[in-house]
């Protein structure tokens, strides 16, 4: 078998095929030519068969390298990228810090997230853009974008946050008007105020025994919740919101919940970015921010005053 097997001659390999030459491995590595050399011909007394098929032209792999190559740099790439990291910890995050999020949570939850991370991390700008569309985050130059809702299949890296609680909220004087719903079927009689586009949307809720999917219509569809928190408060219909957008209206009782046994699925909310590999100190200790201050917040819970007398 050959003497001793040196890891650092699998590097060396990789290098090789990846530059397509000695000369240009040794150059790479900052090693004399006959050492690059040396360690693949050690390497290949090691395994006790050929990697490179070598001309006066061209170096290629053989079965086998190609084998050893198809496994050797992966694990090649993936030490640079644990050395990266470790040197990432010891590198304070600066710089532009480009930041997308939806509006609602851009307005009431982002702000004070955003000032404890700039508080601490005093050699980093923030840029934020709120936008309810999902950014390009590539070829729009951001660094990191909150998303909201199931995320459709991208090469883009997501890490999830935390799960955003939905109520089903509307006014006392709409239920003194209207009567309540009872169960989400009746619904299907109501005013209800619409997230997104169309004059019709499906609402999905389920309690301890079975899910129940509602298609709803009303007077109004708007794109951002607080529109929607404001209709309901007015009296114009029931609106589901995040809970954390009604806690105050609720709180003042200018909202009530209904249907509360029959919960609507939690939101889910995601820090997306390009990369994993060389992912910035910026943007890595950003995104631990996130995590950590958004982890109880589902937990929390406003407060639920009941409706006034029923109708």
């Amino acid at each position: 078998m050959g003497q001793s097997f040196d890891p650092a001659a699998a590097v060396v390999l990789v290098e090789v095929v990846d530059k397509g030459s000695f000369r240009g491995a040794a150059r790479s590595l900052g090693m004399p030519k006959s050492s690059v050399s040396r360690r693949v011909a050690d390497l290949e007394a090691h395994l006790g068969v050929r990697l490179l098929q070598r001309t006066t032209r061209r170096i290629g792999l053989t079965h086998a390298g190609q084998a050893y190559y198809s496994l050797a740099s992966a694990a090649v790439a993936a030490l640079r990228d644990a050395e990266s990291a470790a040197r990432d910890l010891s590198v304070e995050a600066r710089g532009p810090l480009r930041i997308s999020a939806p509006v609602n949570f851009g307005t009431l939850v982002l702000p004070a997230i955003l000032a404890e991370f700039l508080t601490k991390h005093r050699a980093v700008r923030a840029e934020v853009e709120l936008a309810d569309r999902h950014v390009d985050l590539i070829d729009e130059g951001f660094d990191v974008a909150i998303r909201a809702g199931f995320l459709p299949d991208s090469t883009l890296v997501a890490q999830r946050l935390t799960g955003a609680r939905v109520v089903t909220v509307t006014s006392p004087a709409y239920l003194r008007k209207r009567g309540r719903p009872r169960v989400p079927a009746d619904l299907a009689e109501h005013d209800c105020l619409l997230f997104g586009a169309g004059s019709s949307a499906v609402w999905t809720f389920s309690d301890s025994q079975e899910r129940v999917d509602v298609t709803v219509t009303g007077p109004l569809s708007a794109n951002n919740f607080f529109v929607l928190r404001d209709a309901a408060s007015a009296g114009l219909g029931i609106a589901r919101v995040p809970e954390m957008l009604a806690r105050q209206p609720l709180t003042e009782r200018r909202l009530v919940t209904i249907l509360d046994p029959h919960v609507p699925p939690e939101v889910p909310l995601h820090a997306v970015y390009p990369s994993a590999r060389h992912l910035s100190p910026k943007v890595r200790l950003f995104v631990e921010h996130l995590r950590e201050r958004l982890a109880g917040e589902p937990a929390k819970k406003a407060p639920a005053p009941k409706a006034s007398p029923r109708p």
